[in-house]
């Protein structure tokens, strides 16, 4: 009896092994081919966009993520947590998918009325003239819109791990956006011209995902005012967090174009054209991950034990990139053109930088996906006094300062999450005691 029980749990243990392997080998090379894709875009943007245009086009798409955050202000998070509650029910979860996009349309309408004059006045700040910084500003809208609808609809795919399906459409923008960037700025090395050419074809792949969302999740317009109510608290509790990490997460961009010159704008947005790599990790946690630690029961164990592995994976896929823009730098740099040819030092840095980046971001929304958020009071207050620190410390007028100063920055962020972990976990072990 003990060997056949031996033998089953073997064959369990196994056949969950092979069926893991399998889902992160084809999500993986998948995501991967999407983002070489991105990066193949993001390249040809920058080897064919003038140092200043190019500089332009990193501070509206630095703007773009700010305003991303804005408009979303952890409402998606809510729908991720509301969502998990109630996956299997197509109607309920198409309730709560509503309920976020009604709140989601007033977020959106607060973060154009801030985003876009500060846009406005740091394009003409760094030398746009009226018309360019005019159409600058209309071209974010297509990407904006599709942005806004992308992180909710997907979330029904996420809970039902349907990655064939939401990676399909992910390839299907990726197709379009390189052949659109690579046909039309060769011709108009403009601004304006790269962004809708990202935009554009997120666009139309928002209209594919309606379809594959509401599959899962009924596509009606009733809002329930308890899932409301469900959603505005985490809202209020990640809001200034939000609003802090905004600022935070893009801190080199806003910092250098401060303090530094337009060239060091363009050097540190063509540095982060790198750093999508990472992109593919964060995606990968994003949507296999993190929904599945939504969905976990309220077991201190297993949680604690789920969260000690991503960790774990996130620290040897940062220590891997890091060793490797360590050892080609030169190689790397190559990739993005002659202009960037000697940031030697500071590739390796953004390395660092991004990674820890990577590690805070899908720390944070691993926790927030289970509800749990730290008071911002807390936490803005701490990285805000470190940061202080390092502005009347640093001479931030140097990309190579700049990029130290967001290393310490997200290490900061990554610590204090750690030990908000470790406050919940116990909390919740003291719970399972009782």
């Amino acid at each position: 009896m003990k060997i056949i029980t031996n033998y089953l749990f073997a064959n369990i243990r196994y056949e969950k092994f092979y069926k893991w392997t399998k889902l992160v080998g084809i999500t993986f090379t998948t995501q991967a081919l999407i983002q070489i894709l991105g990066l193949l875009s993001g390249i040809l943007i920058i080897r064919l966009l003038p140092t200043t245009e190019y500089a332009f086009y990193t501070l509206a798409n630095t703007m773009l993520g700010t305003m991303t955050v804005l408009a979303d202000g952890g409402i998606s998070s809510g729908v991720m947590a509301e969502g998990g509650k109630v996956w299997l029910d197509r109607q309920k979860l198409g309730i709560v998918v509503a309920t976020g996009f009604k709140l989601r349309k007033t977020f959106a309408i607060f973060s154009l009325l801030v985003s876009m004059p500060i846009l406005f006045y740091l394009l003409r700040n760094h030398g746009a003239n009226l018309i360019t910084s005019f159409f600058i500003i209309l071209s974010l809208i297509p990407s904006f819109y599709a942005v806004l609808s992308d992180n909710l609809l997907e979330i029904s795919l996420k809970l039902h791990q349907e990655i064939n399906k939401l990676q399909k459409n992910q390839l299907f923008t990726g197709i379009w956006r390189f052949i659109m960037i690579s046909g039309s700025l060769f011709l108009f090395p403009w601004t304006f011209i790269a962004i809708l050419g990202n935009g554009i074809p997120r666009f139309w792949a928002n209209i594919r995902l309606r379809k594959l969302s509401a599959e899962y999740a009924e596509p009606i317009k009733k809002v329930d005012p308890i899932v409301e109510k469900e959603i505005l608290s985490v809202v209020k509790r990640s809001l200034p967090g939000s609003i802090y990490y905004c600022v935070s997460g893009q801190i080199t961009i806003w910092l250098i174009s401060m303090f530094g010159s337009t060239k060091s704008i363009a050097h540190l947005g063509a540095l982060g054209r790198i750093a999508v790599v990472l992109t593919i990790f964060s995606t990968l946690f994003s949507t296999l991950v993190i929904p599945r630690y939504a969905r976990l029961t309220e077991d201190s164990k297993l949680l604690r034990w789920r969260f000690f592995q991503i960790q774990i994976a996130l620290l040897s896929i940062c220590v891997f990139i890091v060793g490797l823009v360590m050892i080609f730098p030169s190689q790397i740099l190559w990739v993005l053109g002659k202009d960037y040819a000697n940031l030697h030092t500071e590739i390796i840095l953004m390395a660092v930088s991004s990674s820890l980046s990577m590690l805070s971001s899908v720390t944070y929304f691993t926790l927030v996906s289970r509800g749990w958020i730290i008071r911002p009071v807390i936490n803005i207050s701490i990285n805000i006094l470190f940061q202080l620190i390092l502005v009347f410390t640093m001479n931030l007028s140097k990309t190579k300062n700049v990029l130290m100063f967001s290393i310490v920055d997200f290490l900061v962020s990554y610590i204090i999450l750690w030990i908000y972990f470790i406050y919940r976990i116990n909390r919740l072990g003291a719970k399972d005691i009782l």
